[in-house]
């Protein structure tokens, strides 16, 4: 019974994402090991602010993790980032993925959102758009009309010496910017002992081992060029690490600029 229902549920999201796939029109980024080339897909840059103590936040990252897997678009690439913070970790249960950093970038979009109060599940689409991140049919509105927007071009490339080197060209009209780099690590797994999620296992997937910000670009700017070294932890598992490059508008948050790169 579980089984069908669970299939049921797939076959809803899809039927969602593909209805809303139908409106999708622009450019976009696809992704390769150790490189990313610009390509006709327009990328969407969609971040889901979680926790582990959080009780409702399972479905959102079974949503997000559909998202990822599944592409539901055909006009559009969607590069995740799961960001897990830290105020649930007072509740029975720490969240080893959490971070006060990415409790800080949720306060600032709640104060960008004129939202009363930051929560989780949180989904916000290119820094312009937020929902509960269990909600598929605002994911599919929102995304769609994201991809819609120009974006700049961006290639990344990676070395043997892992050397991240990032080229930026096209950009449209902005204002003053910041490159940041996000290091997400999939197929990782919790088995939760405490707190209101106590007793269950948690996949997860793009979450954030490190979010930094490489760079500023000012709103006069049109291309951009950076080499940054990017270094790993022992227990990060390198198959399992993709690079993701955006860029934000300092004070809109609008993201106009997204690549994803695959460790090789």
């Amino acid at each position: 019974m579980k089984s069908a229902i669970k299939l049921r549920v797939l076959f809803c999201l899809a039927a969602i994402f593909a209805c809303a796939a139908q409106t999708v029109e622009s450019q976009a980024t696809n992704s390769s090991p150790g490189k990313s080339v610009q390509k006709s897909k327009a990328p969407v840059l969609v971040e889901l602010f979680t926790s582990e103590g959080c009780p409702n936040c399972p479905p959102a990252e079974r949503t997000l993790a559909f998202l990822d897997k599944e592409q539901p678009y055909s006009q559009a690439e969607i590069i995740t980032l799961a960001l897990h913070v830290d105020y649930w970790n007072n509740r029975g249960w720490r969240d080893e993925y959490s971070s006060p950093l990415f409790t800080q970038r949720q306060a600032v979009y709640a104060q960008r959102l004129k939202l009363d109060s930051a929560y989780t599940p949180q989904m916000i689409v290119d820094g312009q758009i937020q929902f509960l991140g269990s909600d598929s049919g605002k994911a599919a509105k929102a995304i769609a009309d994201a991809a819609k927007f120009p974006k700049a071009n961006i290639e990344t490339s990676l070395s043997n010496e892992n050397i991240l080197q990032i080229k930026i060209s096209a950009i449209p009209k902005h204002k003053d910017s910041t490159v940041f780099l996000a290091i997400a690590e999939d197929k990782l797994k919790s088995n939760v002992k405490s707190g209101e999620n106590a007793g269950k296992t948690i996949e997860h997937l793009s979450v954030v081992r490190e979010l930094k910000p490489l760079a500023k670009i000012e709103a006069a700017a049109n291309v951009f060029e950076q080499e940054t070294a990017i270094s790993l932890q022992p227990e990060w598992k390198a198959e399992n690490i993709k690079l993701i490059v955006f860029v934000q508008e300092n004070e809109s948050r609008k993201v106009w600029a997204i690549s994803k790169t695959q460790m090789p």
